[in-house]
């Protein structure tokens, strides 16, 4: 058997043996923390491989006055991007380093002592490499631990999802070789749905799990890769999970059905494959929540309902594949109590973990913190400078937000190198950001210009555990201009009437960075130039960084429908203005009527003059919000029909009579694929352009 994981590559199990010999790990988990996945899996460290460059260091207390002596952590993804803090002996102001051949770039390293620099691991080949320290150009410093960092052979996208489980991830592997026996475990779990999509990619649905980070194993033949904390349960919703997937229709359909609070299944779910329940296929689920169809019939696109008992219905119009995972909202009524404890809805976030580091300026002293040299001076009576830190955003629309005024950090503060800082931070593998500049609280609302910016990726938090000796360089300075090219929607007699733009920085994938002079609202009608200022350069620490650009025309302060999208623009530079344009058109129901009777069969639209619209999905709103019908539709202007579901609403699984409220949403996205639809392209934030407006009906008795 073979053996491949953030520490171990490729090699025989006897050879294992050989390398577990104790003066070859010398690398250890940061302070404090302690992965739940550790013990599992024999721990993390870099074993000796053989070879290397010439001058090897291991013992750290012999009378060298140079080592290398260990990374934390001592695995990461072979994308590199991650801090690493490289401990050794002897480090000099002028202290490089090199992972394998690549000499760390050191715009991006932060020397702390004489015995640490935190760098951002290169991109490398998956496996074992060495480090290398030297103080400048002077060979006689130069010193290697064999082994001591590993690339992870894996990563997963997402690398994170809710405990209740269901979240699709897709898998990359280097080096790999997936074919038909390949098994993917998560914290020894199954993966379900396991499709393998190349030899270096695969697809699979994340089992439940309890908070924390997990090992995530690939198993293929006789080679099993394994990566510690390749996957990080919390309580929170990415958008990953459910869709459509598969290959083309023919003459089978599996439909899988779940909670979408507590992610199990239900039992007794009812699916239905076409739009009269007549002549329709109908399938129960199983106790995993499994309907499976089998019929000649299925060999074109089909619609899908899916219902169950106490839960909202869900279609899907002209499915063309063959699976289909759906989460259905449970009804939270007292009659539907009656099963049960009312399912948990609320009031859960993501488990935290504490943050230490410091915050580093340049210009100091050797080994010792420089002042705020890239901050003005305080002018006005209620000024301060002030820093604050933060952890990437899953949402680049969110307002940015000033901290509370115990989590400022300023000049006074203590450290060594640098500022310290203390912060709680959602568990995950996580990209860190620090703004400074003048803060002004006497006015509401309270007033912060920021001027200087520093970002680490890559930093492990542990629930309930404290990741310390974080260092954030703070040499980037806002003092760029982005400069929006608008051509705003036109607006129609219920509006939109005002635009809101915005600005972030997307850090790869670990989410966004928000800025205070991230969004700005005029109104409509807007054609012009709307300047952003105060942003960075995308270079140094933000090399391969994107500005991520959206524009949301609005009706009222409240941001009432009708509204108009565009998400997703994507620039490098501020050197010429990013044309925003490409709205797509505002929908309009034509059936039913305003106001009038829906036969819960029957519906079409169309959309406005603007952009082409890929998909719609439809919200049908019933009972004051009690149930809501979701119906999802490859294409802009159409007439389609659904089931007539009202033999179900004594159940509590059809809407109930009464006041509708129909919401309609168009989206266009930059490549299309309805048979790879997933949940997160069913709400405006995954769409590149929408627009939606809200309709009332009536549902007759």
């Amino acid at each position: 058997m073979q053996l491949r994981h953030g520490l171990i590559l490729g090699f025989s199990a006897a050879a294992i043996v050989t390398l577990l010999a104790p003066s070859a790990c010398i690398a250890t988990s940061p302070t404090g923390i302690h992965r739940q996945t550790d013990q599992d899996t024999g721990g993390g460290g870099g074993f000796a491989t053989g070879g290397g460059p010439t001058t090897t260091s291991f013992d750290p207390g012999g009378n060298d006055p140079h080592a290398t002596i260990g990374c934390e952590p001592s695995h990461g993804p072979f994308l590199g991007g991650g801090r690493v803090l490289v401990r050794g002996k002897g480090f000099g102001a002028d202290v490089r380093v090199w992972f394998g051949d690549v000499e760390v770039d050191p715009k991006g390293s932060v020397i702390v002592d004489d015995a640490r620099v935190q760098v951002t691991a290169p991109p490398g080949a998956a496996g074992p490499i060495d480090v290398t320290t030297q103080n400048g150009d002077d060979e006689s410093t130069k010193r290697t631990l064999p082994g001591g960092y590993v690339y992870d052979a894996l990563y997963a996208v997402p690398d994170e999802g809710p405990t209740s489980g269901g979240t699709k991830i897709e898998i990359n592997g280097q080096g790999t070789h997936f074919d038909a026996t390949t098994a993917v475990k998560i914290d020894g779990k199954d993966c379900g749905d396991l499709t393998v999509q190349s030899e270096t990619t695969l697809a699979c649905t994340v089992p439940g799990g309890t908070p924390g980070a997990k090992t995530l194993l690939v198993k293929t033949g006789d080679e099993s890769i394994i990566v510690l904390d390749g996957y990080t349960y919390q309580d929170s919703d990415n958008g990953f999970k459910g869709g459509l997937d598969g290959s083309p229709l023919a003459g089978k359909l599996k439909v899988l059905v779940f909670d979408n609070y507590t992610g199990e299944a239900i039992p007794g779910a009812v699916a239905i494959v076409g739009t009269d329940i007549a002549s329709a296929l109908l399938g129960y689920a199983s106790d995993s929540g499994v309907v499976q169809f089998e019929d000649p019939s299925l060999n074109s696109p089909r619609t899908v309902t899916i219902t169950g008992h106490c839960h909202s219905p869900t279609t899907f119009v002209d499915v063309p594949v063959d699976t289909v995972t759906v989460y259905l909202d449970p009804v939270l009524t007292p009659e539907c109590a009656a099963m049960g404890d009312p399912p948990p809805v609320g009031g859960k976030g993501a488990l935290a973990g504490i943050v230490q580091g410091e915050l580093v300026w340049e210009g100091g002293v050797e080994f010792k913190k420089a002042p705020w040299t890239n901050v003005p001076g305080e002018i006005g009576p209620n000024e301060q400078r002030a820093a604050y830190v933060f952890y990437a955003s899953t949402d680049p629309t969110y307002p940015f937000q000033l901290p509370a005024i115990t989590a400022r950090i300023g000049p006074e503060a203590g450290g060594e190198v640098g500022y310290e800082f203390q912060a709680p931070i959602a568990a995950g593998n996580r990209a860190l950001y620090a703004l400074a500049g003048i803060e002004d609280r006497s006015v509401y609302p309270n007033k912060f210009t920021a001027y200087a910016m520093g970002v680490v990726k890559g930093v492990p938090v542990v629930p309930s555990e404290v990741t310390q000796n974080v260092y954030i360089s703070m040499t980037k300075t806002l003092d760029q201009a982005l400069t929006l090219d608008i051509s705003g929607p036109t607006p129609g007699p219920k509006g939109p009437d005002r635009l809101r733009a915005t600005v972030a920085i997307q850090l790869g994938n670990d989410g966004f960075a928000l800025l205070p002079v991230g969004q700005k609202t005029p109104l409509l009608p807007f054609d012009g130039l709307l300047p952003f200022v105060g942003v960075p350069s995308l270079d140094q620490e933000l090399y391969g960084a994107t500005f991520y650009i959206t524009a949301r025309a609005q009706t009222g302060q409240a941001s009432a429908a009708p509204v108009a999208g565009v998400n997703k623009l994507l620039a490098t530079s501020t050197a010429e203005p990013i044309p925003v344009k490409d709205f797509v058109g505002i929908p309009t129901v034509d059936n039913p009527a305003l106001n009038d009777a829906w036969d819960e069969v029957h519906l079409s639209a169309h959309y406005g003059p603007g952009a082409p619209v890929d998909l719609s999905v439809w919200d049908i709103t019933s009972g004051n919000g009690l149930v809501h019908w979701l119906i999802v539709v490859p294409a802009g202007d159409h007439d389609i029909e659904v089931p007539d579901l009202s033999g179900y609403r004594s159940d509590f699984a059809a809407l109930p009579t009464g006041p509708v409220v129909m919401s309609l949403t168009g989206g266009r996205f930059d490549a299309f694929d309805y048979g790879k639809l997933r949940y997160r392209h069913l709400r405006p934030s995954g769409m590149a352009a929408y627009a939606t407006d809200t309709f009332a009906a009536h549902i007759d008795p």
